[in-house]
């Protein structure tokens, strides 16, 4: 059982397809394919059934997955370990970066990082909150910047670095726009358009009417806060959004209850040991809180 072919195995599992993984791993399916069958031969078992295009995990498969991650993390932990007592500020970062944090938060940081680290080669993924973290949990990148998750999981470990505070809003011509006092009772009975019911954000919103026995009607969702201001600002609901991005088509309304607090900051695994390279990262973040 060597590293490759662990590699392959989760990556096919985490593709399901194992032209896929080919890709991603810049092999030949033929390679893939051997280095399964090698597997499957040193634990003498099947690890996956082929059903037409369809690749599924066989039970020996699901348990052996969750250690095939452990072995993969160890074995990256241990080459940052070692590279870490070089002192150098250099190799592979993979970052996931949520799209508000992306274009409203982290471009000083990225320009100050890039400039001042030009030997690492930066690997930066825009995606949900939600789906960098688990990205963090499966041992798949070193560091997320997202929308912090309202639940704390043991193996995180999670700093906030900037508080969006969220403003509930309306378009120009909406009914609630000319109101001058509002309860979240009142809002409760109009369209909503909020992040999908997932989302660490609408967690947020729901726990808010939750705390005066309401619910939100939400008639649309969608992740991307963009086409949400859009959304709201042709008159198709009310939403929440971050101060920093209400322009003059919007109108704050004058709720009798606090604005949303939302946390953004970093995350990574408790048991990865972090590249050097990381580590600045993390840096310029505590610079950019303080």
């Amino acid at each position: 059982m060597d590293n490759a072919s662990l590699t392959a195995f989760v990556t096919v599992t985490d593709c399901q397809s194992f032209s896929e993984a080919a890709d991603r791993l810049f092999l030949t399916q033929s390679a893939i394919s051997k280095r399964i069958a090698l597997l499957e031969s040193q634990l003498n078992c099947r690890l996956f059934d082929r059903i037409g295009r369809h690749v599924m995990l066989t039970d020996a498969g699901r348990h052996l997955l969750p250690k095939a991650r452990e072995i993969l993390l160890a074995i990256k932990d241990a080459e940052r370990l070692v590279s870490n007592l070089r002192g150098s500020v250099n190799g592979r970062l993979c970052v996931a970066a949520s799209h508000h944090i992306s274009l409203h938060r982290l471009p000083p940081v990225l320009k100050h990082y890039v400039a001042k680290f030009p030997d690492v080669e930066l690997d930066l993924r825009f995606d949900e909150s939600e789906l960098a973290y688990d990205s963090v949990l499966r041992g798949d990148i070193e560091l997320a910047l997202i929308t912090l998750a309202p639940e704390h999981d043991a193996r995180i470990i999670s700093q906030v670095i900037w508080q969006d505070r969220l403003f509930y809003v309306v378009s120009q011509q909406h009914p609630l726009a000319k109101e001058t006092r509002l309860t979240l009772a009142k809002l409760s009975q109009y369209p909503a358009i909020l992040p999908r019911s997932h989302t660490f954000t609408h967690q947020l919103v729901l726990k808010q009417f939750s705390e005066h026995s309401l619910e939100p009607s939400v008639h649309m969702s969608t992740n991307y806060l963009d086409t949400l201001r859009m959304m709201v600002s042709i008159g198709l609901g009310w939403s929440l959004l971050p101060e920093t991005m209400i322009d003059d088509s919007l109108v704050r309304l004058p709720l009798d209850v606090e604005p949303v607090e939302r946390p953004l900051g970093y995350i990574y695994h408790r048991n990865r040991t972090l590249s050097n390279a990381a580590l600045e990262m993390i840096q310029l973040l505590e610079q950019a809180r303080s």
